[in-house]
Formats: C-alpha cells, structure tokens, sequence
C-alpha cells in the first residue's frame, strides 16, 4: 500500500492499493475511490470486539474497501481542522491514542479498547476513562486535533499536560492524573482541577487543539436553551 497526505488545515490521506488489498475505517471516512474498490461491512472480529470498540468511542461495525480486478484508489478525509498521523504498528509496538482518533487502516491492525490502570485517570483525566489499542501489524492513520508536536520520553521521564491534549502514545508508556496544587491556583489559575503526567518510555504526540478546547472557548457565544 502506497498513500500520500495532502492538505493542512482539512488533510485527506489517499491510498493506493494493489490487487486484493484492503483498508479498514469506521462509517463515514471515505470521501472518494476508484469504482473497483469493493465495500463490506463487517465487525471485524465479532460482536465482542465490535462492542469493545463502541466503550473506545467508535462505532460498532467497520467498512472494509478492498481493490478487486487491479490497483485500486481511496482517500479519507479528516473530520476536524488538525492533522493525519501515520503510525507503524507492529508486536510489541502498539499505540495507544484518543477516542474517536482512528482514521483508516491496513487489514492487519487491530483495535480494542485500553482501560487506564487507575480510576482516578478515567475520572478526572481529560483522555478518559476509556481509550484505544492499536495493535497488530501494519500502517493505521489517527486523527489528530490541530498541529501535532511529539516527544520521546526515556524511562521514567515524565511530562504533564493539560486535560485533552494527549493524542497518541505507545504502549509502552503509563497515564495517570494530579491534582493541581494549592487552592488559589485551583479557584483562579483558570487550569481545571487535574493534569494529566505521562511517563515513558515510549513515543508520545500531543495535539495543539483538541475539540473540547475548542468547544469550551466558543460556549459562551452559544444562545442559552433559556433565552
């Protein structure tokens, strides 16, 4: 599979496929192809990982395009201004990224959902209780809320981050939350109650606009349901 990115602020990745090769993306991805790419709904491994990647925040069935009779074309456009990540999935390098992040992907890669190891994380932390695994082996492409900027953390080097802006980290890596210190920072300091701390090892991307960022700076243009 061959594919090129293109766009900035609205990205579109366009793939090339070979005979018989296929890419998998939730309802609702694919904006064009060529007319030799066949559609198939499935769950993609039955119902109980079907419903696994419904708690991630996806849907429950996928579509499956695959090239017939020749090379074959498709593209997936991104659904918010931001970024098309590829990421190279293999054993024991798996990722980790935020609901609602998957794209597209080769046949080979598998998602499930990943449960954070403390509560508090899933509670208080702006990721969420529930995120997703990427697993198995080939290229998947993640949807990523405006720029992207990506750090290697070294074993146990930590980073903290405002609630929302992790995109994408490898497995290797651990999530949890802190409380932020001292009353007058929490009442005036306009931060929130918690961060998030990631620490490594492993690959971690960031993302300079998330949704809820956006959609908590444009709340108060909204009309009240009162008014």
């Amino acid at each position: 599979m061959k594919y090129s990115i293109q766009g900035e602020t609205l990205p579109v990745v366009i793939c090339e496929l070979e005979n018989g090769e296929s890419m998998i993306t939730e309802r609702g991805s694919m904006c064009w192809m060529s007319p030799n790419m066949r559609m198939e709904t499935t769950s993609n491994g039955g119902i109980g990982k079907a419903l696994g990647r419904m708690f991630a925040g996806e849907a429950l069935f996928q579509n499956r395009y695959t090239a017939q009779g020749g090379p074959g074309m498709i593209a997936f456009a991104s659904s918010f201004p931001g970024t098309i990540r590829k990421m190279d999935i293999a054993p024991g390098r798996g990722m980790v990224v935020q609901k609602a992040a998957f794209l597209a992907s080769e046949a080979g890669i598998e998602m499930s959902v990943f449960f954070q190891k403390k509560l508090g994380a899933g509670f208080f932390g702006g990721e969420g209780f529930i995120m997703q695994r990427l697993s198995g082996q080939g290229t998947a492409f993640i949807e990523i809320d405006g720029h992207t900027v990506e750090y290697t953390l070294a074993p146990g080097q930590k980073i903290v981050v405002d609630n929302g802006y992790v995109a994408a980290m490898s497995e290797t890596c651990s999530i949890d939350i802190v409380s932020v210190p001292g009353v007058k920072n929490i009442l005036f300091g306009g931060e929130g109650l918690f961060n998030t701390v990631v620490t490594g090892p492993g690959q971690l991307l960031l993302q300079t606009m998330p949704i809820s960022a956006v959609a908590g700076t444009l709340r108060p243009y909204f009309p009240s349901s009162n008014t």
